[in-house]
């Protein structure tokens, strides 16, 4: 097994190698404007830092939310051309499961909230039992509104950090790791899990939409 993960749904462009028994390259760099310029370049440093070429891999991993929609689509839609000019299989993993994974470092044992900064003063949500089980479905809200769901547990991600107010006890990490979602399809399939498919989480529609009440241009 040679898994390549990656995600684009937070404001970090992280990517990772697992050989189905440890991470064995990654790396994660934080700018939510330029996901579709660090991408690429970021899967070349992997693979070289692990001394393979891209036809060694065996699988994609990939993130698919939420997220807001530019950023999320860039590594969704990478995943699905790696795994078409491969041949492999593209797994899809929630954002914030890879989160909550990668929030047992902190010895988050027990109950918490895993919280991503959605914009317009909201966030992207879920709970969890432990960094392996969630425990509701995810979700986009203002912070306010879901206090007393949240209240009394600790919680992880960006989101958490910009709320103090709902979120009191924000622990690290911030943004999801490649590492961690790699790490986490790694385990699930090597318990005979199935894994997602490769579609987006948007939870909610695009900034962009069709003008209405545009002018029709007819020839003359």
């Amino acid at each position: 097994m040679l898994l390549l993960a990656l995600d684009t749904a937070t404001p970090a462009v992280t990517v990772a190698l697992h050989d189905g028994s440890s991470v064995v390259a990654a790396s994660s760099q934080v700018d939510a404007r330029r996901h579709g310029e660090l991408l690429l370049p970021a899967v070349d440093r992997v693979l070289a830092e692990a001394g393979v070429r891209l036809d060694a891999v065996t699988g994609i991993v990939v993130g698919v939310g939420p997220g807001p929609y530019t950023g999320l689509r860039v590594g969704l839609m990478t995943a699905d051309t790696f795994g078409l000019a491969l041949g492999v299989p593209v797994h899809g993993l929630c954002t914030l499961d890879g989160l909550a994974y990668g929030a047992e470092v902190a010895s988050l044992d027990g109950p918490f909230v895993v919280a991503t900064d959605a914009r317009r003063k909201e966030v992207y949500w879920a709970r969890y039992e432990d960094p392996r089980t969630r425990v509701t479905e995810p979700a986009v809200d203002r912070p306010a509104d879901i206090a007393e769901q949240v209240a009394g547990l600790p919680a992880v991600g960006a989101g958490a950090v910009l709320y103090p107010d709902t979120f009191p006890d924000a622990r690290a990490p911030e943004n999801v790791s490649a590492a961690a979602l790699a790490s986490l399809a790694a385990e699930k399939l090597a318990a005979g899990e199935e894994l997602d498919a490769p579609r987006p989480l948007y939870l909610r529609r695009p900034d962009a939409q069709v003008p209405k009440n545009y002018k029709v241009v007819t020839p003359k």
